[in-house]
Order: structure tokens, then sequence, then C-alpha cells
């Protein structure tokens, strides 16, 4: 089969050529819609169950709320655990389901069992709610709402969450890509209702009485309509608060005779904030407030950031004259430097195995007809990873190794141009005195050298593929992280096993010399040099075969017991160009205390180096891998 897709590949160009324009249209149109981020996803398939509880202790979160959705969970199809972490006010319940679940199917599973548990949380302790569609490394872009200078005590804390929330978080979620944004420090702002005491008992007024007539009296209703021809009047009425004047008005009761007590009659109403469980202080400036970006799991970083980016200029110009928006964190940056790497060291290979092949081939279109190969099979690759849902990132692209991928083509090349100037096996002699081929000659030579090194050449390249056939075997974290390298290498080796057998004899057939005569070069000399210096040592090593398999033994022997001395980690280290710095505090602490330990251990506003950068979190999580932060986010 071999042989017949050589020699069809030989005495068709034109439909080899049209099929290799194909395959470049098809690798640089998934080049552009290939999912980019800096590192692979190693998140478990998962999903997130949280319940908001406030001023219940730990104790009694784990009793009344995430018992009870663990219990309503259990009978969940193909999941692997379920998990829960119960903290003051937060119960937090992770469903981990097999890698190939769907996760639409299992959150509407999830969202299904959770009736069951809603039922069984007392009233008014929490509802509980499915967390974004996202991952560990979901956080791509991070932001800050500040105040320009002269504008601060016009812009309070209050005012900026109240910014963030209602403005540029709203013309974030519409972003597509965008999983949620979620927004941090500054004071959440509520109107109070503070109960006089005094005017309760002189009024004779409850507190129930109080809480029952705000509770019912702020909200609008409808009812039906009257069709008054030509004209339909529709029924309403407008009771929802709007202002605190508004919820002062609010009667609780009448006096026996038949006056309104109102609100504002036993308590003051006022502007004030939520209880806060968390904060986020910048440097040693004090507290700020912000912003986090969440991506869409599986979706394309880059193309999200720069849909964000791009909504970011349309929310600047909405925002009240005086606030302005800073962004700390752009995973784009991680992204570009880590996909500089790969570009910078797929260049430098690419050009290093060009030179190699040209000095060693002494031949320099040889050299050009195997390079030719490199971006070529990248292209396939690439292709085939858009195809098999494999992200680019440092990891996957990185991995491969060129010197692999041009293995067939190197044999198939460096056989035709050995027999072209050495007129091994030719059927008939070139023609005229200069010894230049016919076409036909060429087309003839070109096949019968690749057909009887296209064994090789396979042999070859079958041995690096099983090589990376382990790696396709792992599960879990260690697959998730591995799994695209081998795929990717397997696709570019793929790629070049074909290519070899089809553009490789076509090119070499088209343009290499057909002049058999050989002139002597450097690479002539080169190589004679190597091989009278190799062909001793080889003599020696042939006469003492015990001695030199004793040493291969030893060699192999000693390597094992260093091997058992290095040390070891999951992934290479990656020089990101940030420093991501976690504080702790003991279990306990409390929020102002948190806070003024933060702002100790962060550097001065006018420090020197604008890079320093630091992430701070009161109650510390799992990252992976560590996000670049210049602020601190206390949660």
């Amino acid at each position: 089969m071999f042989d017949r897709l050589i020699h069809f590949s030989i005495h068709n160009k034109l439909i080899i050529g049209i099929l290799t324009l194909a395959l470049v249209a098809w690798g640089s149109y998934s080049l552009s819609r290939l999912p980019i981020d800096a590192v692979p996803d190693i998140t478990t398939n998962q999903v997130v169950v949280y319940t908001v509880a406030p001023s219940l202790a730990a104790g009694d979160i784990e009793r009344l709320v995430s018992f009870p959705v663990e219990q309503s969970l259990a009978t969940i199809p193909n999941r692997e655990e379920v998990r829960s972490f119960s903290r003051f006010g937060l119960s937090v319940v992770t469903i981990v389901f097999e890698d190939d679940v769907d996760i639409y199917w299992a959150r509407q599973q999830v969202a299904e069992r959770l009736r069951e548990a809603e039922s069984q949380i007392p009233e008014g302790i929490g509802r509980p709610e499915l967390a974004p569609v996202t991952t560990g490394l979901g956080e791509i872009y991070q932001y800050l709402v500040r105040a320009k200078p002269g504008f601060e005590k016009k812009y309070d804390a209050r005012e900026l969450r109240t910014i963030q929330d209602w403005i540029v978080r709203r013309q974030l979620l519409g972003t597509p890509g965008v999983a949620d944004v979620a927004s941090f420090g500054g004071l959440l702002k509520q109107y109070e209702i503070a109960l006089d005491p005094t005017r309760l008992r002189s009024l004779n007024v409850t507190v129930d009485q109080v809480f029952q007539a705000v509770a019912a009296n702020n909200q609008n209703a409808g009812g039906a309509y009257l069709d008054q021809k030509p004209t339909a009047y529709f029924i309403r009425t407008e009771g929802l608060a709007e202002n605190a004047a508004d919820l002062g008005n609010i009667v609780v009761r009448n006096t026996q005779g038949g006056l309104p007590v109102l609100v504002r009659d036993v308590a003051d109403v006022r502007l004030g904030s939520a209880v806060r469980y968390g904060a986020m202080t910048r440097n040693d400036e004090g507290e700020v407030t912000g912003g986090l970006v969440l991506m869409l799991k599986g979706a394309n970083a880059n193309d999200v950031i720069t849909a964000v980016k791009t909504r970011m200029q349309t929310v600047e110009k909405s925002l009240p004259e005086g606030v302005a928006i800073d962004v700390y964190l752009d995973r784009s940056e991680l992204v570009g430097r880590a996909i500089g790497t790969v570009k910078t060291n797929l260049m430098e290979g690419a050009l290093i195995v060009l030179f190699v092949l040209v000095l060693f081939l002494g031949n320099w279109r040889a050299g050009l007809v195997v390079a030719s190969v490199i971006p070529l099979s990248m292209l396939f690759a690439i292709a085939m990873m858009r195809l098999f849902g494999v992200s680019g990132n440092l990891l996957s692209l990185g991995a491969i190794d060129f010197g692999l991928v041009v293995d067939g083509a190197v044999i198939i090349v460096e056989a035709i141009v050995h027999r072209l100037h050495n007129h091994v096996g030719m059927a008939s002699p070139p023609e005229g005195a200069n010894g230049r081929l016919t076409q036909n000659q060429m087309n003839e030579a070109t096949y019968e050298a690749a057909s009887k090194i296209r064994s090789s050449a396979a042999f070859g390249e079958i041995i690096i593929l099983i090589v990376y056939l382990p790696l396709l075997a792992l599960a879990g974290i260690e697959g998730k992280m591995f799994g695209p390298m081998a795929q990717t290498v397997a696709f570019a080796i793929v790629g070049a096993f074909i290519l070899s057998l089809t553009y490789v004899p076509m090119m070499s057939a088209l343009a290499l010399s057909r002049n058999t005569q050989h002139q002597p070069n450097f690479s002539d000399r080169m190589m004679r040099w190597l091989e009278a210096r190799y062909r001793p040592v080889l003599e020696w090593a042939l006469r003492r075969k015990a001695g030199v398999l004793a040493s291969a033994v030893a060699l192999f022997a000693g390597s094992l017991l260093l091997f058992r001395t290095l040390g070891g980690e999951f992934i290479p280290q990656l020089a990101e160009g940030d420093f991501a710095i976690e504080m702790r505090t003991l279990t306990g602490s409390s929020l102002s205390y948190t806070i003024d330990k933060s702002q100790q251990a962060g550097p001065s506003s006018n420090s020197s180096s604008p890079k320093s950068r630091r992430w701070s979190p009161k109650s510390a999580r799992p990252r992976y891998p560590p996000t670049p932060c210049r602020w601190k986010r206390l949660t």
C-alpha cells in the first residue's frame, strides 16, 4: 500500500500539491480557532453547590445545610465523590463526576435533586445554588474600581461597590465566554431601620410588627384591567420603596384614635451596609473595591479576554465622572509569555534542524524539502488538536521535538540523494555528458529509493509513537496534564509520516537537482573526518564485546542509583514573570485584625519595584497555577 501511495504521489504532483495547500488552509484556520492557554486545565469535572446562611455557626451549617444537600445528591449516577466544607454562614458542596460526563448534564442532575434538599433545609436559613460553570483556571481578568484623585470624598467604599455591582458587573456579564463576575471589597449598600426601644414601648409597637409591615408594604402588585373603549386600563399598585423616605412612610399600625404609626415614628431609617465577611486591600493604602471575571469552562482564554477588554472600553465610558478602572491581572499576559516561549522554541528548533540537515546532507535543496515538513506537520497537528478538543499551551505545543518529526523525511530524502549521486540500481543511465536526468528518470529514481527505504522510515516513526502510548493511558490529573502533550506529539508524528509518503517524494522528484554529477563539499569532508575517527573505535568495540557489554551494564546500574537521588516535580518550573504570595492568619482571626496584618505585610506604596505583587486571602484555598496579583483579597 505504501509503495502505491508513493508511486501515486510522484506521478500526480498536481493533486498532492492541491492537497498540501488544503492542509495549509485547514491548519491555518484551525490555528485561528484553537483554544490557547498558558497551562492545561487539570480541574476535575465538578459541580459546586453553595448555600449562604448568615449568622449560622459552622456546626449548624453542617447539620442543617451541608448534610441534607449531600444526602439528596447521593443517588446521582456517574459521580466519583461528594465532598463539602462548612464555615460560619457558608456551605459548599462539591460533586465530582467522571471526566467523560457532560458538565451541563451533570448540572441538570444536581439542580433536580436540590429541590429535595430545599424541602429538608429549615425555612429562612438559606437556599442552595449552583456555582458558575467555570474551573480553577477560570480567573482570567481582575480589576479595581477606584476614585480618581480629588474625588475620594464623593465616592466612598459603598458608592464604589454600588458602581461595581450595578454598572461594571452588569455590563460584563453579557460578554461571550464569561461565566460570572464576582465583586470584592467595598461596602454592600443597604437601608437600615434602627429601632428605638423607647419609642416602640411608648407607641405600643413590637419589633415583629415593624418587620411584617416593611415586608408587606415594600412590593408592587398587579391586578386585572378595565376595558374602556377604545382603551384598556391596567390596574397596579406601586409600593416598592425607592429611598429611605419611602421606608419611613410605611404604616406599622393604627392607634385607637385611627392615627397611623409610621416606621419613622419608631426607628431611624438610614443608609448602611451589609455585614462583611471579607475585604480587599491594596499594598498599604487601605481597602479597595474590585471585581473578578470568571471564564466559562472550555472557552478560549485569549478570545474571552479580548472580548472582555473590548467590553471594558464601553464600560469605562459609562462610569460616573471621577471613577476609573485599573486592571491588575490579565491572563493574556501570562498566555502571551507562555506562547511566546513556545514560538521561540519552535523557531529556534526549526532553524537548528534546518542547519543540521543542510550541513550533514550536503544539499541545500534536500535540507529545505525536509525542513518544509516541519510547518506542514505542525499545521496538521494543530488541525487535529482542534478536531479532538486539545488546547494549545506550554506543555502541549512545547513538547514537539522537530528532530523526531522529520526523522522519516530525513531517511527518505537521504536515500534519494544517495541514489542520485551514486547511480545505485538505476534502470537507465543519465542522458547527456553532464549526467542530467530527465523528469521520468527522476521520478523513477525517486520512487525506487523511497519505496525501498519506506519500511525503515515507518518503523522508526512507529517506535517513537509507541514511546508516547503510556502517556495516553494516564487518567485523572496526570492524564489531563500529560495527555494533551502526548496527543499533540502523536498528531505531529502521524502528520510527518503521511507527508513523508506523499509530499516528500513528490517534492524530491520535483525540487531536487537532476544533475547526478556530485561535487565534493564540506559535508563530504566532515563525514570522512568523522568516519576516520569512528571506525577504529567501532573495530575496538567489536573486538572487546564483553568489556563493552559490562561497561554498558555498569553505566545502567549507576544511572539507576543516581536516579533515586534526583528530586521530582509534577510540572516543570514556569517563569511567569510575577510573584504570587499567599498570607494566612490563624483560624478565628477577626476581619479587622487580618486587614491590619495584610497592610503590615505589604510593601509601601512608594516601593521601587513595580512588579511586586501579592495575593492574601484570609481563608486560604488551593490555587493552580499561582496567579500573579498586585492586590490582596481577604475572603
